[in-house]
């Protein structure tokens, strides 16, 4: 059976708005144009499919005439930006446990990225790989996923740190100023694989912000993130429908081709856990609809829209009976 695409989380596009603004575009326009919902980027934790992200920051880096646009958005990030791992992350003792770390929990943050060290004569190879589920320039993704990595290595290692060089696939740009003030190290390009190379005896220096009393927090941090499995299907469905219901187009079709499996094998999979495509699209929708109404943030005609509704008649009827009031009553008692 053909596996589902990768997913990502929306935290993958922290400072996305403001970078874009910055820089003279529009960001929900570029967000709305690859089938992303610009509501989102509010749920950090959110999953969408990998490919839709890959997809932006190409678009992006080429409707603003920046081939640096991916290391601009690295720039932006924190360590925060993996969610609860950066938590265990942070009090690891070195760089190295704190390295497999983010590979043995990749799954947790990002699915179409993955990381792999070889070590030889002193010298370690940091090399990533993007893999967002379908063919497509991936340059854009790879240079993020790279700077995030130096971030972390200097976050845990000191300002002064540097690596041995930087490495890409892809060819040099028009411009490389800003690679080389981000990495301040020798740049390779048109090479074997993108990645960074240290010394492997940084790997073993003491992380400066490792804090053993804290570690007991930090184990169970990571109690609760072993517990965790890849997202099942069922979810990959809901977090689907969730993205698609403002653009009019969710079906079980659409989501089947999202996922990279026939729409047989949704059903199917829903089936397994008593549920159908259906009632997944109207427990989605009411989980929207109680958030969007509370928020107070739109009109009930926005709202309307925004779940597929052909008026706003149709909705406040739908709403009165899943909920038992009109919209305006819930919003009413929800500001008391």
């Amino acid at each position: 059976m053909t596996l589902p695409k990768p997913l990502a989380r929306y935290a993958t596009l922290t400072g996305f708005v403001e970078l874009a603004r910055s820089l003279s575009a529009d960001p929900v326009e570029l967000l709305r144009s690859v089938e992303l919902d610009p509501s989102g980027l509010d749920l950090q934790d959110r999953w969408v499919p990998a490919a839709s992200i890959v997809r932006l920051l190409e678009l992006s880096a080429a409707v603003t005439a920046h081939q640096d646009f991916a290391l601009r958005l690295a720039e932006r990030r924190r360590l925060s930006t993996l969610g609860p791992l950066s938590v265990a992350i942070r009090d690891e003792p070195n760089a190295r446990s704190a390295l497999r770390m983010l590979i043995r929990f990749q799954h947790t943050y990002n699915e179409a990225l993955f990381i792999d060290i070889t070590e030889r004569d002193g010298l370690s190879t940091i090399v990533l790989r993007v893999e967002p589920g379908e063919p497509m320039p991936v340059r854009q993704a790879t240079e993020l996923a790279v700077a995030v990595i130096h971030q972390l290595l200097q976050y845990l290692l000191g300002d002064r740190w540097r690596p041995v060089s930087v490495c890409f696939e892809h060819g040099r740009p028009g411009d490389d100023s800003t690679h080389r003030r981000v990495f301040d190290a020798p740049l390779v390009f048109d090479g074997n694989y993108s990645g960074i190379v240290v010394y492997t005896g940084d790997l073993d220096l003491p992380n400066r912000l490792s804090d053993p009393v804290l570690r007991s927090y930090s184990q169970q941090v990571l109690d609760d993130l072993s517990a965790s499995e890849t997202p099942t299907l069922e979810r990959r469905v809901r977090e689907l429908v969730e993205l698609l219901l403002p653009t009019g187009r969710c079906s079980v079709d659409q989501v089947a081709a999202s996922l990279g499996v026939d729409r047989r094998t949704v059903h199917r999979h829903l089936a397994g856990s008593g549920q159908t495509f259906t009632r997944v699209v109207d427990d989605t929708r009411a989980e929207l609809a109680q958030r969007l109404v509370t928020s107070g943030r739109h009109t009930f005609a926005e709202i309307s829209e925004m779940l597929s509704f052909s008026a706003p008649s149709g909705f406040s009827r739908w709403f009165t009976r899943r909920f038992g009031m009109t919209p305006r009553e819930w919003r009413t008692r929800s500001e008391a």
